[in-house]
């Protein structure tokens, strides 16, 4: 079957044609590019360091709002308004239209960061990066846009309020980033555990420009974790 006959891709086109003409989509993107203009350039500046060191540092917490925000409206709003019910008339499944949805929200995240790379620019010219890190934390942040953009899919999926929606997936992104933060106060047989459902040392991993496949699992499998429950939510909605 051809992507164009494909529901799923269908879907995907339909969704990233309503986020880019929206105001929603460029008011997100352009409130976390100047958050992470100043984060940037604040190191340029004021430390003399041409590194991007503290970008990626912060990029959990900052992923933790933006993608949440960016979700918020995919199936909240059609939920409010009744075009969900239409949708699932047509001849489609419940797999095709939240893996359609997934995919718009994926995209529309790299979309966001995409800018990002140009802070490369000032930090070849003025300094000397390690590309080591650099790649890898941008490979991170396509992982963990990936995972939160599932979790911000299935908030988006139990409530017909947007608002709702962007709390609800707030609170579990910046759980699962803020979760590994508190392990000093806790027993080492409980570190170990506390460190693997947390996505910020995952992410952190990456980022030391060194691929452990116990992180990619993570990614993986956070992703499609909360992929396979927002289905199920609506195949249980249909019923």
């Amino acid at each position: 079957m051809s992507k164009k006959k494909n529901p799923t891709f269908i879907i995907m086109k339909r969704e990233l044609a309503a986020y880019f003409t929206s105001p929603i989509a460029y008011i997100v993107t352009g409130l976390f590019l100047i958050i992470t203009g100043i984060l940037f350039f604040n190191t340029f500046f004021l430390y003399e360091r041409a590194e991007l060191r503290q970008y990626f540092g912060l990029l959990p917490v900052l992923f933790s709002f933006f993608v949440p925000a960016l979700t918020m409206r995919i199936f909240a709003e059609e939920s409010r308004v009744g075009s969900i019910e239409t949708l699932m008339t047509l001849p489609v499944t419940e797999v095709n239209v939240v893996l359609g949805k997934y995919l718009a929200a994926f995209i529309t995240t790299l979309a966001m960061i995409a800018p990002t790379l140009l802070y490369i620019i000032p930090a070849e010219v003025f300094g000397t990066p390690d590309y080591g890190p650099v790649v890898g934390g941008y490979l991170g942040a396509i992982f963990l846009c990936a995972s939160y953009s599932a979790i911000g899919l299935f908030a988006s999926s139990v409530t017909k309020n947007q608002i709702v929606a962007f709390f609800t997936g707030f609170i579990i992104c910046i759980a699962l980033t803020m979760v590994d933060s508190f392990l000093v106060f806790l027993p080492a047989s409980i570190v170990s555990f506390f460190s693997f459902i947390s996505a910020n040392h995952h992410f952190n991993s990456i980022t030391r420009g060194i691929l452990d496949t116990r992180d990619l699992i993570y990614f993986v499998s956070l992703t499609a974790l909360f992929i396979t429950i927002t289905v199920k939510i609506q195949q249980q909605a249909k019923k």
